[in-house]
């Protein structure tokens, strides 16, 4: 039996073009509203994975996401904004999209067909079983991330994904399948548009969670971030200050900057108290 694809069904509205601004935005809009309670149903699946993930990461391993066109792009950008937000290595989130890095910018023509690329790209990082490879894919049927995935299985690695369309081929090839049916979308068949932010949802919720629970996040505060800019740097002196209790802020903005981080700023500061 044909597997028929949710995405690619046709548009609740019609005529578009000949709908005013305000009518485009507000129709648009009410689509989006959809997308977080699709993504609330699926939360009992993000759940297992993420538990998973965090275990691996804890025993030494690596998380990776692969994918093609938009569905590749978000998984970079998960991936890139790890370390700054967490302090973690490059290494340790790492975000793979069909037609490699020239793929980011401009489409590469028919790299999410390649049946054998995937596998390649992910043996560069000499993935092994202590990772967990997350494919991503709206339709669920892009032959770079299936076979990707079908290797990882013949290897012993634990596969997940992220889909827009319930039972899609990819599901067969993941031990934790993740499947927010989204519907329609607003131009037909464009799953930039809802599949994108749905799938944009889950990556949050699966990063932010993971690196929750392997320490990274004291209280509610990222206090391993990178010092990359001021705006962080300030951040992060009023956040020792409120926390360490101090009240001069060169002297916390000193302090931070000697350490490099929130958290070990706050260890240096609670040892000196010690002495």
């Amino acid at each position: 039996m044909e597997f028929k694809k949710v995405t690619e069904q046709p548009s609740k509205y019609r005529n578009l073009e000949k709908m005013s601004t305000l009518e485009l935005l507000t129709n648009i809009n009410k689509e989006d509203q959809t997308v977080p309670l699709a993504v609330e149903k699926a939360i009992p699946q993000i759940e297992k994975i993420v538990d998973v993930i965090a275990d691996q990461m804890l025993s030494g391993g690596r998380l990776f996401y692969i994918g093609a066109g938009t569905s590749g792009r978000l998984g970079i950008v998960d991936a890139s904004e790890c370390p700054p937000t967490f302090g973690v290595s490059h290494e340790l989130v790492v975000g793979i999209i069909a037609g490699g890095d020239a793929a980011i910018r401009r489409p590469q023509e028919f790299a999410e067909d390649s049946k054998v690329q995937a596998w390649k790209d992910l043996q560069a990082y000499n993935i092994d079983k202590k990772d967990v490879v997350i494919g991503i894919a709206a339709s669920g049927t892009t032959p770079y991330v299936i076979a990707g995935m079908s290797a990882c299985q013949e290897n012993g690695i634990v596969t997940g994904c992220i889909t827009c369309n319930p039972g899609a081929p990819i599901t067969k090839v993941a031990n934790y399948p993740i499947e927010v049916e989204v519907g329609p979308e607003f131009v037909t068949g464009s799953t930039r548009m809802k599949s994108g932010t749905a799938q944009k949802l889950v990556l949050n919720m699966i990063s932010t969670s993971v690196m929750i629970k392997i320490g990274r996040v004291q209280d509610n505060r990222m206090v391993n971030m990178q010092l990359t800019n001021d705006k962080l740097v300030d951040r992060g002196v009023k956040m020792l200050m409120e926390v360490a209790k101090i009240s001069d802020y060169e002297a916390a903005k000193e302090l931070l900057l000697k350490h490099g981080s929130v958290k070990k700023a706050m260890e240096a500061n609670e040892a000196d108290k010690k002495q």
